[in-house]
């Protein structure tokens, strides 16, 4: 079982050592992983050093998603203006 308090959304990018993670529940929590197990993991710890610190200034903290989801997709790119 994912232990998750918040959804995640794992990001390939073009360089196969790395994968980007961030969490739509939690405002400004971003991090990178060299696998999408990794990037789990990271996640997991991340979130919670992530809400001692807004904690810590004071900040408001997002109720914590009773159904998180994780997804695991290509990095999104934006599209060309023409």
């Amino acid at each position: 079982m994912i232990d998750l308090k918040y959804s995640l959304v794992i990001e390939a990018t073009e360089d196969p050592s790395f994968f980007g993670f961030y969490s739509p529940d939690l405002t400004g929590f971003t991090g990178v992983g060299h696998s999408v197990e990794d990037c789990l993991y990271q996640a997991k710890w991340g979130m919670e050093e992530h809400i001692a610190l807004l904690l810590e200034r004071g900040l408001p903290i997002p109720v914590p998603n009773a159904n998180p989801i994780v997804t695991i997709r290509n990095e999104q790119r934006l599209a060309a203006t023409r």
